[in-house]
């Protein structure tokens, strides 16, 4: 538990300052064009300099995309429409550029890091850079065992803490994050269930690839069962974790932490890193000043858990493909909003201009 007691300490004394955010405010009150009239991108300018601790906000120059993958063991019950153990594949066509995420990550001009953590493949296959943190190979059928060992929990959330120190470490001002894995939201499903005290059938979606009604009760009967094995150990988020999320999801618990107290900004994707902040939540209230959902991915674990969390999607365009991709289709409206409050003029600064050129 140590690493989840560090970070619970680090941010409490990072809270995003509430002075910060409202010299934003007033800073645009001041600027020439009304309150109100940019519509949610005030709101995200606003977030932003809360977030850096920066009035006016500074330009968000290095994104970054932060991709943790895994392969799930409760994939064998056939609950996702790809095959149980099938996640290397979708990593390798990541690394390639053949995916969704990669090809708005390029014409964004936009670094894609992928970190596998319990992927079922060779390490050998993969890239050192992308191996390098894994605790295991593929994780536990959750409805029947814990996805981890506790010591496997410990270290993947402590590789989540050392990847966000990082990126932190290297100039990236703010993340992207996604997951690639096959399993990986019946495991969100199964925490948010818990997390908010409801049943399996309120949470279970359709997955990125769209399950059929048989796959579909499937998950609905895994996710019903693994609740079972969690809600006994609801009141230790790393046993949680170890319990009914895996390496991936508890890496990606232990990053959003991290990046709050680094004060790096995080969007969020969809169901899965959903699953992972409402889990950060229950370690330290006030994280999720730092993070921001960027799309309703129409997966009901994902909308129960940001509601959980008073965070409001910034888009709807019905993206499941999950990996960062709807994510990565909010950074441009996130940049726009910096640039915005940063550099729209202030009214008397207007006024000094005009009376200069008279």
């Amino acid at each position: 538990m140590g690493g989840v007691q560090a970070v619970e300490r680090g941010v409490r004394e990072v809270r995003a300052g509430g002075g910060v955010r409202r010299d934003a405010e007033a800073r645009r009150e001041r600027q020439v064009v009304p309150p109100g009239a940019l519509g949610r991108l005030d709101e995200l300018g606003e977030w932003l300099a809360a977030a850096q601790s920066a009035v006016p906000v500074r330009p968000v120059e290095r994104p970054r995309a932060v991709l943790f993958a895994g392969d799930h063991g409760i994939a064998e019950l056939g609950v996702s429409a790809r095959p149980a153990g099938g996640a290397g594949v979708l990593v390798r066509e990541v690394l390639e550029g053949g995916r969704p995420v990669s090809v708005l990550a390029r014409r964004l001009g936009v670094p894609v890091r992928v970190v596998d953590m319990s992927l079922d493949c060779d390490p050998e296959s993969l890239p050192a850079e992308v191996s390098g943190h894994r605790v295991r190979r593929g994780g536990g059928r959750i409805d029947v065992e814990d996805a981890l060992t506790t010591e496997e929990a410990e270290a993947a959330f402590r590789a989540g803490m050392a990847v966000a120190d990082e990126e932190a470490d290297s100039g990236t001002d703010l993340v992207v994050l996604g997951d690639v894995s096959v399993g990986g939201t019946t495991a969100a499903g199964v925490l948010v269930a818990a997390l908010c005290g409801t049943d399996a059938s309120v949470v279970t979606g359709r997955g990125g690839l769209p399950i059929d009604d048989l796959a579909w009760m499937r998950k609905c009967a895994a996710i019903r069962d693994a609740l079972r094995r969690a809600r006994p150990v609801l009141g230790d988020q790393l046993q949680l974790l170890a319990t009914v999320g895996g390496a991936d999801l508890t890496a990606m618990t232990g990053f959003l932490l991290q990046a709050a107290v680094r004060k790096m900004p995080v969007i969020l994707d969809g169901v899965v890193s959903a699953a992972c902040a409402l889990v950060g939540q229950r370690v330290a209230f006030r994280a999720p000043d730092w993070w921001l959902a960027s799309h309703d991915s129409g997966e009901p674990g994902q909308a129960k858990a940001l509601d959980r969390m008073a965070l409001e999607p910034l888009l709807s365009q019905g993206v499941t493909v999950g990996e960062g991709t709807g994510a990565l289709l909010a950074l441009p409206l996130v940049q726009a909003a910096a640039a915005l409050a940063a550099e729209l003029p202030e009214e008397s600064s207007a006024d000094e201009a005009v009376t200069a050129a008279e």
